[in-house]
């Protein structure tokens, strides 16, 4: 079968990972925030460890890159110039960090930042202004090598410049575009073998530009409060199973 040749994991695997790229690109054009987690929580149950996140990064820089060119008219441009230049910081110094952390902190770290997401604090109001948009972008891009989806750090920083959500759409998926895209050269560096996960994330990336169009024509009829209070806990439970793989590999076990 053609799904057995997008990816070196099974068919049916690949099948489901490309199905939940739109479910999933769909719930961030709607809701604005969380489909990245989702995809990035679900991934790491079935991938290994050295692709989850070059993987993952490729996939939603197609999501993010998406949603930001059919949302481009209400982008905050400024922002984004004061964010790009600590997204160049960022990758920088991932870069020379990546190769040096030790099996089972990576599962960790996913959950420890999965959980501080959920139920931790946001960035503190002193933080809007031009240096703080650039420490904002170094950190999150920073993180974002380490543990993959920094998508609610990124939005709880750029909800808190708008009102609107149309703007907070368009500006926040235009910032995760340029993180994900520092992924092609940190993973690159570390020497990440791209092509043999090349038609996986092709295929997740067509279906995410499916689901992102189809996200975005709910985006102002969604009531979502309800359904933020389980995804939460959805997202703290395979949060936990993380932790749990995670001491198992730090252990040895």
């Amino acid at each position: 079968m053609m799904l057995e040749l997008l990816s070196p994991l099974p068919a049916s695997l690949n099948l489901g990972l490309v199905l939940l790229s739109a479910l999933t690109s769909g719930l961030s054009a709607a809701a604005g925030i969380g489909g990245g987690t989702l995809l990035i929580m679900a991934m790491a149950q079935v991938m290994p460890a050295t692709a989850l996140i070059p993987v993952h990064g490729m996939v939603q820089l197609g999501s993010n890159g998406g949603r930001a060119a059919m949302t481009w008219r209400h982008l905050d441009r400024g922002l984004l110039a004061a964010f790009l230049p600590g997204v160049v910081l960022g990758a920088l110094v991932a870069a020379w960090l990546l190769v040096r952390l030790p099996a089972g902190v990576l599962e960790l770290c996913i959950a420890a930042f999965v959980l501080y997401s959920c139920w931790g604090p946001g960035w503190p109001q002193r933080l809007l202004g031009r240096g703080g948009t650039l420490l904002a972008g170094a950190l999150t891009t920073f993180l974002s090598s380490l543990v993959g989806a920094t998508g609610p750090l990124v939005a709880a920083f750029v909800k808190q410049h708008f009102a609107e959500r149309l703007p907070r759409v368009a500006t926040f998926a235009a910032c995760m575009t340029l993180q994900h895209l520092t992924k092609a050269f940190v993973f690159g560096v570390a020497g990440f073998v791209f092509r043999d996960w090349f038609g996986l994330m092709l295929a997740m990336v067509a279906a995410g530009v499916v689901g992102t169009w189809l996200g975005l024509r709910l985006l102002h009829r969604l009531s979502d409060q309800r359904f933020d209070t389980l995804f939460k806990w959805m997202l703290t439970l395979l949060a936990l199973r993380l932790i749990w793989l995670g001491v198992k590999r730090l252990g040895g076990a």
